[in-house]
């Protein structure tokens, strides 16, 4: 907290105490008080990764632009982000999901592209997000988003041959299990503790890695990982809005093949990864 108190101090913030805020892999975040009693969230790095906060300060304004709450982007440079507070969201309010739902509904049906991809790399984690253009879908997700991790070092210490060779058979068949849909803005990283309350109560979005991706991409996200009790409100409420074609929930464990194999290369529950990957390329081992 040191180092981030003497970074915002350097930014012009002048900042007195910082409480050290928990769940980044990648950044020294905390909740600083300033000498007025106003209060900014910040992030700050030990080293490397010189865009980080620039690419996600965009993606926060593209959201922002998009129509979703966001926080403010208060400060930016290469070792430093400053952000708006914001509180935590209230799991046991339904009305939260279904607002939520409304507005990542809203996301998808209104930000239509003609490529896959951005108009510049990102990162997911400490890790580069490949967000090369591409006009067609199915190879974007096949060679940008699950084909891409292979090469990671513990990637590739996890699966042996067979079981990559089954990862690049289901790629393959991407065409025939998913039906081709328009690219969207995503937020990308869309699972639970990306989700705060926004000023007004409803729903905010942190830590984006946006592209324009498969809508159900954003939705695999709040599927596959661990789900708060009321966020299957969020699913109803965005069919209402979207529309969710028949099958949906055979699908988002394809997309969310990228999540699992970036928490492997992070060694983030590495083991427990492994073994969902495995279950979901078995049927082209």
């Amino acid at each position: 907290m040191d180092l981030l108190l003497h970074r915002l101090r350097a930014a012009g913030f002048d900042a007195v105490t910082a409480e050290a805020a928990h769940g980044g892999v990648v950044a020294l975040a905390g909740l600083a008080t300033l000498r007025d009693g106003s209060r900014v969230f910040a992030k700050t790095l030990r080293a490397g990764a010189d865009d980080l906060f620039e690419v996600e300060a965009e993606g926060l304004r593209a959201l922002s632009v998009a129509g979703l709450t966001t926080p403010e982007v208060l400060a930016v440079t290469p070792r430093l982000l400053v952000l708006e507070p914001l509180p935590p969201r209230r799991d046991d309010d339904e009305r939260f999901w279904e607002q939520l739902a409304r507005d990542v509904a809203h996301l998808h049906t209104t930000t239509r592209g003609d490529r896959f991809g951005w108009h510049r790399d990102g990162w997911l984690g400490r890790l580069r997000q490949d967000n090369t253009w591409h006009s067609d879908g199915h190879a974007f997700l096949a060679q940008r988003r699950i084909l891409r991790w292979l090469p990671e070092p513990l990637v590739e210490a996890a699966f042996d041959a067979a079981e990559r060779r089954a990862l690049e058979r289901l790629c393959a068949a991407l065409p025939e299990l998913l039906p081709p849909r328009p690219p969207v803005l995503t937020h990308g990283d869309l699972w639970r503790e990306n989700i705060l309350s926004g000023r007004a109560g409803g729903a905010a979005l942190i830590d984006p890695a946006v592209s324009y991706s498969w809508a159900e991409a954003d939705l695999s996200m709040l599927w596959c990982s661990p789900r708060p009790p009321d966020s299957d409100r969020f699913f109803e409420v965005y069919a209402d809005a979207a529309g969710l074609e028949a099958g949906w929930r055979d699908r988002l464990p394809l997309f969310h093949l990228r999540e699992l194999l970036s928490s492997i290369a992070h060694d983030d529950y590495a083991a427990e990864c492994a073994e969902a990957v495995r279950e979901i390329i078995a049927p082209f081992a």
